[in-house]
């Protein structure tokens, strides 16, 4: 048997550190060795938890099956991992002095197959691993990091097109595990508001930021959905204190009447995620006369934004806003005029990418904007993910290319990322993919004009006000 033990301080609350750390699907983001980590069961962490954890030796790769074995917030957490090859106990506990945590790890390698008669020429080797396994843990809890740029990598993917467009499969998203910062920042005590929180993209970030403390409010179309929501949120968060709204946010009657009962409750939003949206492949007009596509996925998150203004400004943390656009946009340039198709010439998809171009230069303008309002705003897009709506409205695509789609977890991965992390408050007026900001143009024809530009906001509002007209 081998038993490796490390010790580390850092500057962290008692209670972050231990959360962190007993989520062992964090393993991925401060130990060299494991490629990825997964929770295997549902429900709050705790006693009886299980990962999987898939780490390199050598040239090879090795699963290891983690039980959380004991479990005592705040103070120490044990885990026991099997392999084909070897079982281990990790033995963590925290103790607190001031402002300091100090965590001691004790792993203890039993090694099977024969490969214990290897133990004195494995045991340097383990402890180097052993030392620097901590120091990771220190620098992901330490969080230092600064906001990212585009890599070399990406740039020239981006510069030929096709490979940047390969980067939105899922395997873009598993390229880009190596290179992301530790997110060890929780978001107790913050308001975050979501929208299309019920499926999805926006379920994975409700249970994510959920898991993460944040004072939630979840908005949905549809009130026969609330109690199944809330009762998946407890199941596997434990949580019981969330809000959820209802408004069809197609309807600007109910957009600005959800915006007026969040504004009464005069509480200050921290993060707003506009994420609700729908691609239609049929047109149709809203009740209020405008094109739905048009309605749901850009007059409606400008309008919502813009009259939440007043509880996102002048924080002393800026507040975000983070809108959920598609990589569709890259096909389209703005053009405000024919943002709203006519009957004949409607195409969904089409309808949809143009309308996430246009979101995503109003994230540009707002940014811009709002800097002295201490308001950061960004945009994101999720890749091809594999979600309820893909499979609805583009069944064709989702079978050609369900071998490389993203899961739901994995497309909502940025979205949760610019929430939390500290260096994404530090950052505005991006597009991002994979946590690394992204060209907004893919091919230079989509590059819409200034007069474009200078022209958007007032073109919604115009629509909007024929909305409130009819």
């Amino acid at each position: 048997m081998i038993t490796l033990h490390e010790e580390i301080t850092v500057e962290r609350d008692i209670k972050d550190c231990f959360r962190y750390v007993a989520d062992f699907r964090t393993v991925a983001e401060w130990d060299a060795t494991a490629l990825n980590a997964k929770k295997r069961t549902s429900g709050p962490i705790g006693l009886g938890s299980r990962f999987t954890v898939q780490c390199a030796v050598g040239p090879a790769k090795v699963t290891i099956e983690y039980e959380i074995t004991e479990f005592y917030p705040w103070a120490s957490v044990v885990l026991v991992g099997k392999s084909r090859f070897f079982e281990v106990r990790d033995v963590i506990t925290f103790t607190e002095s001031e402002a300091l945590t100090h965590i001691s790890y004790t792993a203890e390698f039993k090694y099977r197959l024969g490969i214990s008669t290897f133990e004195q020429q494995l045991e340097s080797g383990m402890r180097a691993m052993g030392s620097e396994t901590l120091q990771g843990l220190k620098s992901a809890l330490d969080s230092l990091s600064s906001p990212p740029g585009i890599s070399d990598c990406t740039a020239r993917a981006d510069r030929w097109v096709a490979p940047g467009v390969a980067m939105f499969s899922k395997w873009g998203y598993r390229r880009s595990i190596a290179q992301r910062n530790p997110n060890s920042h929780f978001l107790d005590g913050r308001h975050v508001v979501l929208t299309g929180a019920n499926s999805g993209l926006g379920l994975a970030t409700s249970v994510a930021l959920a898991e993460a403390g944040a004072d939630l409010t979840l908005v949905i179309r549809n009130p026969a959905k609330r109690d199944e929501l809330l009762e998946t949120l407890e199941a596997e968060t434990g949580r019981s204190d969330i809000t959820v709204e209802i408004a069809d946010l197609s309807l600007m009657a109910e957009v600005n009447a959800l915006a007026d009962r969040l504004l009464a409750k005069n509480k200050a939003i921290d993060v707003l995620i506009n994420n609700a949206g729908a691609l239609f492949n049929d047109y149709a007009l809203t009740s209020e006369g405008l094109e739905q596509s048009f309605a749901l996925l850009l007059a409606s998150p400008s309008l919502l934004t813009r009259k939440l203004h007043p509880l996102l400004e002048g924080h002393s943390t800026p507040s975000r806003v983070i809108n959920v656009v598609s990589g569709g946009m890259y096909t389209e340039k703005l053009v405000c005029d024919r943002l709203i198709m006519t009957p004949a010439k409607y195409q969904g998809a089409q309808a949809y990418a143009r309308a996430k171009r246009a979101l995503t230069v109003l994230s540009e303008l707002w940014a811009a904007q709002w800097q002295e309002d201490r308001i950061i705003v960004n945009a994101m897009h999720p890749g091809w993910a594999d979600t309820p709506g893909v499979a609805s409205a583009l069944p064709t695509f989702r079978s050609i290319t369900r071998r490389i789609l993203r899961t739901s977890d994995e497309g909502a991965d940025t979205i949760i990322w610019l929430a939390r992390a500290k260096e994404a408050g530090e950052i505005s007026g991006k597009l991002f993919l994979d946590r690394e900001p992204r060209t907004s143009y893919l091919l230079a024809k989509t590059k819409e004009s200034a007069a474009q530009r200078a022209q958007l906001e007032s073109f919604i509002d115009a629509q909007i006000d024929n909305a409130s007209a009819h």
